[in-house]
């Protein structure tokens, strides 16, 4: 069974490099050339929300970094590294963090039991959670658009998840590579969350 699975994996990238050689003969020399992404995205690492797909960009368009419900974290060196190179290197403009409704790792978060290795990953999470319990608590049910008495609901967990740990962990972020490096651009932060299900 597992090699029938590989053997479709192989199976579908013969047709995609077949597919984008029909559209430009060049394709792969260029992007053997290198590479010059305006974007770095930091995405959750839930298959459902891969970041070229959903923004309809390709190879070489989007320097990528998932991780379980997307967390910048001031004390991840992969995060970091990924971060001073996008900035001082591939000089992008742009930095986007994005999470997703249904995400696993907050919805793990706002559980009382114990996940294993899981629960260090996701305690900043847990903080978010915590100080706004009374507030996502009215929330009848997260994977409808409202509090259960007609008022449309904004992003709640996954937008205070990009807000609470984000809103202190990236100026820190910023303020190691500047002590490493000097920024030579103007990078530009934002935040988006993704609805699964529209």
């Amino acid at each position: 069974m597992k090699n029938k699975y590989y053997h479709q994996l192989l199976t579908n990238n013969k047709k995609w490099v077949t597919e984008m050689l029909e559209k430009d003969e060049n394709y792969f020399k260029r992007l053997a050339e290198g590479q010059k992404p305006p974007v770095l995205w930091i995405g959750c690492a839930d298959s459902r929300v891969p970041a070229n797909q959903i923004t309809g960009t390709l190879p070489g368009e989007i320097f990528v970094h998932r991780n379980i419900a997307n967390m910048v974290i001031h004390t991840d060196m992969n995060m970091l590294s990924v971060l001073d190179y996008a900035v001082n290197h591939l000089k992008v403009k742009h930095i986007i963090v994005c999470g997703h409704y249904g995400c696993g790792g907050v919805e793990a978060a706002m559980q009382n039991k114990s996940l294993g290795l899981i629960n260090k990953w996701i305690r900043n999470i847990k903080e978010v959670y915590k100080d706004n319990y009374t507030e996502l608590k009215k929330i009848k049910d997260e994977r409808k658009d409202d509090f259960g008495d007609g008022r449309i609901r904004k992003p709640q967990m996954p937008a205070r998840n990009l807000l609470g740990h984000h809103k202190n962990s990236l100026p820190q972020e910023k303020n190691w590579l500047k002590s490493r490096k000097p920024w030579t651009q103007e990078v530009f932060l934002g935040g988006l969350v993704i609805i699964i299900n529209s």
